[in-house]
Formats: structure tokens, C-alpha cells, sequence
């Protein structure tokens, strides 16, 4: 079984560094913190880009497709009730490509979305989450 292990030291105010595998995160409070860095809570959404955006590219390059100016933006709302925790997630894909390629982007975000992220599936426990794909 693979474990992962961060170790994280409060700074001051509502800020801690945490240390990732040798890289150094400052999360901080959006509402009380100093903006040393961001929310944990949106820290999520990065993990949840990072995830899906590392599959779609591996599985697009394994399809021999170019692509470029490839982004993904991610919108999540929250429930009103304490603890917050996001309730719907959108993640749009925007790429510029080839026409003829577009059914193989829509096969590389099903499979990250169904098969690959860990972190979508993760998501998906919680939450409803939704996809777009935007062709420039």
C-alpha cells in the first residue's frame, strides 16, 4: 500500500508552510489570514486540475494528437451549512486543436474523469461534478 506523508508547520496568524515532497506550500485564511497564500479548500481545486490536466496530456500524447494553449478552469459552489464543502464542481477544458482530433480529447477526459484521477474520483464522493470542453 503506498502512503503519502506531508508535514506541515504553523508560521503565524491562521498560516502554515507545508512540505510536499521537498516543495513548500503556504496555505493561509481567506478570511482572517494575512493572503500569505491560498485557502486549503482551493487548494483542492488545483489538486483536482493538476490531476485530470496530467492524464488528459499523457493520454492525448500516447494518441500521438497535438494540441496547444490547453487550460482548465474549475468552478465549485458550496453548501450554505457548516462545514462548507463543495457540492457541485464544473471543470472546463479549453484546448485548441485540430477538428478531426476532438473525439480523442472527449475519450481522454472520460477516461481521467471515470478511469484515471484519483483525485476526480474523490470528488465524485461528495459531490456532483460536470464537465465542458471548449475548442478555440
Amino acid at each position: 500500500m503506498d502512503t503519502h506523508n506531508i508535514t506541515s508547520v504553523f508560521n503565524q496568524g491562521m498560516s502554515f508552510t507545508s512540505n510536499v515532497n521537498g516543495h513548500k506550500i503556504t496555505t493561509d485564511s481567506n478570511s482572517e489570514g494575512a493572503g500569505e497564500g491560498p485557502s486549503p479548500k482551493r487548494l483542492m481545486l488545483v489538486s483536482l486540475a493538476g490531476c485530470t490536466g496530467i492524464d488528459v496530456v499523457s493520454i492525448l500524447a500516447k494518441m500521438r494528437v497535438n494540441f496547444r494553449d490547453f487550460s482548465i478552469d474549475i468552478s465549485a459552489g458550496l453548501t450554505e451549512k457548516e462545514p462548507q464543502i463543495y457540492k457541485d464542481v464544473k471543470i472546463t477544458y479549453k484546448i485548441r486543436m485540430e477538428a478531426d482530433d476532438r473525439a480523442k480529447m472527449e475519450k481522454a477526459v472520460k477516461l481521467s474523469e471515470e478511469k484515471y484521477c484519483g483525485v476526480s474520483a474523490m470528488f465524485r464522493a461528495f459531490a456532483s461534478v460536470e464537465h465542458e470542453i471548449i475548442y478555440l
